[in-house]
């Protein structure tokens, strides 16, 4: 039986986050992932560029090493607006992998847990790699598989706070798109330019753009979508989002943040529950067969383009949320007060992408606030930490919490916190 300080489980932005952390702490780290690559929605999702927000420099040291080491490969670039986030999804598995490496932390990879039990304030656990199966003795233990596996295998307490269920998305990627004659098209055909914009980065056209259901923005895009429809191109559910952004270092590559998916549509009568999300992949691939082909016949540069790449996992919003020491509240949100063990701060706002036909509920903050560090540790053991949307928290807080960029910091909360629990005299960390 290997022995470890920290095992991480998933492999996604919070997880990596914790691992890299830990074992640069000089922790003996092993990171699980159940896929062949590292990344998580980044990567197996296709979902870029990370959202840009306001988090005070606060656990933020991984992510600057990420943007670093991403550059150097040519796997990143800064937009305009400053945003550093915008990945190449596929360059980004081998950053994730030296990154890691270069830590000393260890990667088993096509990996899933099995069995996980508590004996004497350790965690011992089964894991199912490569046929083999292999025993595993932790003193901290980490749930960054983003639906809260371990903690379900550990038989624990999840929140039931919220019966309304998020969207889904399953992005997908055009190639041989001309990213000028687009750009120089949608410039000109988005007067406003309010959702629309248009840079060149180290010799690259980059460029975004957007058209979804909300009735409170105004689309340039929304007659081509009414268009599409009365011309049978589209299907209504077709139009409720629609999001494209270029990739960096990848010409004639573009990104799409959509189709948006309603769970509701995987759980009919006629579907049995345990084919319900594969209904909704089925579905998803159909909608970007179906918004490709409005790209080519609608959009200017986007002729001859096809699409190169469909995501390998369902962009998943919120699933369940589990019990921590402490449930971040939107009153958490609206005082903007802060706690005296902060895991990371943020001005991203409450952002509900409703299961209802009226698409979201955006409720802008306007000032920063704070998660607090007990909200990453379980409530009934303190040693077992969740990083990642699955994290203790309101539904609606949640849906301020759990993009890329906090999730990164939570990882780095955690990894922290569990160094300090190791070198601090016994329950002198949390006060």
């Amino acid at each position: 039986m290997e022995k470890f300080d920290v095992v991480v489980v998933g492999g996604g932005a919070g997880g990596i986050s914790c691992a890299w952390n830990a074992a640069k702490c000089g922790l003996k780290t092993l990171l699980i992932e159940k896929n062949i690559h590292l990344g998580g929605l980044i990567t197996s999702g296709l979902v870029i560029p990370v959202m840009k927000l306001n988090s005070l420099g606060i656990n933020v040291e991984f992510y600057n090493e990420l943007i670093s080491a991403a550059k150097s490969q040519n796997a990143c670039i800064t937009y305009e607006d400053g945003n550093s986030g915008w990945f190449n999804p596929e360059l980004m598995k081998s950053v994730f992998d030296e990154m890691l490496s270069s830590v000393g932390c260890k990667v088993l990879f096509n990996s899933e847990i099995s069995h996980v039990q508590r004996k004497n304030d350790k965690f011992f656990v089964n894991v199912n790699s490569n046929m083999l199966s292999i025993h595993i003795e932790t003193s901290y233990l980490v749930d960054g598989t983003g639906d809260g596996k371990i903690f379900e295998k550990l038989n624990l307490e999840f929140l039931k706070d919220n019966e309304e269920k998020q969207s889904i998305s399953l992005r997908f990627l055009m190639a041989n798109v001309d990213r000028k004659k687009f750009a120089d098209w949608i410039l000109d055909f988005d007067k406003n330019r309010n959702v629309t914009t248009a840079c060149e980065v180290e010799g690259q056209l980059h460029f975004s753009t957007a058209c979804t259901w909300d009735k409170n923005a105004n689309w340039a895009l929304s007659p081509l979508f009414a268009q599409a429809v009365s011309d049978g191109v589209l299907k209504p559910s077709d139009t409720a989002y629609f999001q494209v952004f270029t990739v960096p270092y990848a010409d004639g590559c573009v990104a799409f943040n959509c189709p948006r998916l309603l769970p509701s549509e995987g759980e009919s009568s006629l579907v049995e529950p345990i084919y319900a999300v594969s209904e909704l992949l089925i579905e998803g691939r159909k909608r970007i067969n179906r918004i490709a082909n409005f790209c080519k016949k609608y959009l200017k540069g986007f002729e001859n383009a096809y699409v190169s790449n469909i995501s390998d996992m369902l962009g998943v919003r919120e699933s369940r949320r589990v019990k921590g020491k402490r449930i971040f509240s939107v009153n958490d949100i609206i005082s903007g007060e802060k706690p005296e063990n902060v895991a990371l701060a943020s001005d991203y706002p409450i952002d509900v992408h409703s299961d209802k036909k009226d698409c979201s509920e955006l409720s802008f903050t306007k000032h920063v606030w704070y998660l607090p560090v007990e909200s990453l540790i379980s409530a009934d053991y303190d040693n077992l930490f969740v990083v990642g949307r699955c994290l203790s928290a309101e539904f609606k807080a949640q849906a301020a919490v759990r993009t890329q960029m906090n999730c990164f910091s939570m990882g780095e909360a955690v990894a922290k916190y569990i160094f300090a629990t190791e070198k601090a005299p016994e329950n002198q960390v949390l006060q």
